[in-house]
């Protein structure tokens, strides 16, 4: 008889992995846009007699990845934070892999679920 050799303890260790990693990660994401913003503001004074806002770079995607590539912090910064969002998501992600390595069709199809709501919740913007 052979052995299934992937076993509970160690998906735990991959999820526990991935979300360690993804917090990291996008915690030097958002330091790194955070001193290239500083270099590059840092020395500006805070006009607060008129709202500017955020500028429009940041509201989509082609913007964000357009930033990147021109080093402009804000970009960065956003980045990091779409990473640490996209971080739980993506350990729902692993969590639906490890159900199907086992075999576990209960889970696997309440993890799917769980999957389907936060994308529907994020596409549509309504929570709860």
């Amino acid at each position: 008889m052979i052995k299934n050799s992937f076993k509970d303890k160690d998906m735990q260790a991959v999820i526990g992995w991935v979300l360690r990693a993804g917090v990291f990660i996008s915690m030097t994401i958002v330091f790194i846009g955070g001193v290239i913003y500083l270099y590059r503001h840092g020395h500006t004074i805070a006009n607060y007699h008129q709202f500017k806002g955020v500028p429009d770079f940041v509201h989509s995607a082609g913007g964000i990845i357009n930033g990147i590539v021109h080093l402009r912090g804000r970009a960065i910064i956003q980045a990091g934070i779409i990473l640490l969002i996209a971080t739980p998501i993506i350990r729902v992600i692993f969590s639906a892999v490890g159900f199907i390595l086992e075999k576990d069709h209960l889970y696997t199809g309440i993890t799917f679920i769980v999957l389907l709501i936060i994308i529907i919740s994020a596409l549509s913007g309504h929570a709860g």
